[in-house]
């Protein structure tokens, strides 16, 4: 297994469109008032470990950049192409209804959302967006934190975790905590 220096991940803060069960994919929604209050939460828990000053990175989209103002107040941050989210190609605007509606077979075959956003037509695909996080991952050299997305969140936890693709699918994918990822294993700040 492949050994990584040590991550802090936090998925961004509770979008306006997450309430909706729209997806984003690489689309804009900024953080609701309760997305507000996750980062907040993500602040109190991040302050003793920013004091260690790690190298912080997030991803180019605004969700996560708001979520990033707020939970690592005062912070460098370093912005990552290759910490967006996947690319849901035609699936992006629609809501999980529209998308059972419109997209029968692909729904019906992936319950699970990481595997639905990789399924979408014209999208990005689970290959080409495992590769972009494990490239990131591999450049790391030393403490990091990242904030992101959730189905980025799964395929970094995963691999760090030494995981398949199906048990990745299967990880807890919440708002408001921090991921600590160190030698094979996950802890859960909350």
């Amino acid at each position: 297994m492949t050994s990584f220096p040590k991550i802090w991940f936090l998925r961004h803060g509770q979008t306006l469109w997450n309430a909706e069960k729209r997806i984003q994919g690489q689309l804009e929604s900024q953080l609701s008032p309760l997305g507000q209050a996750h980062a907040g939460q993500q602040a109190e828990l991040m302050r003793p470990i920013l004091a260690k000053a790690p190298t912080c990175y997030v991803s180019p989209l605004g969700r996560a950049r708001e979520t990033a103002a707020i939970a690592l107040v005062g912070a460098d941050l370093t912005i990552d192409p290759r910490l967006a989210e996947a690319h849901a190609g035609d699936l992006q605007g629609m809501t999980l209804p529209e998308v059972e509606a419109r997209f029968p077979e692909i729904w019906a075959d992936n319950p699970y959302h990481l595997d639905l956003f990789c399924a979408a037509p014209n999208g990005e695909g689970y290959a080409s967006f495992h590769a972009r996080i494990l490239s990131f991952m591999q450049a790391l050299t030393g403490p990091s934190v990242v904030v992101a997305h959730g189905l980025l969140g799964q395929v970094m936890r995963g691999i760090v975790l030494g995981m398949s693709r199906q048990e990745m699918a299967k990880l807890s994918n919440q708002q408001g905590c921090v991921y600590v990822l160190e030698e094979g294993r996950e802890q859960l700040l909350q």
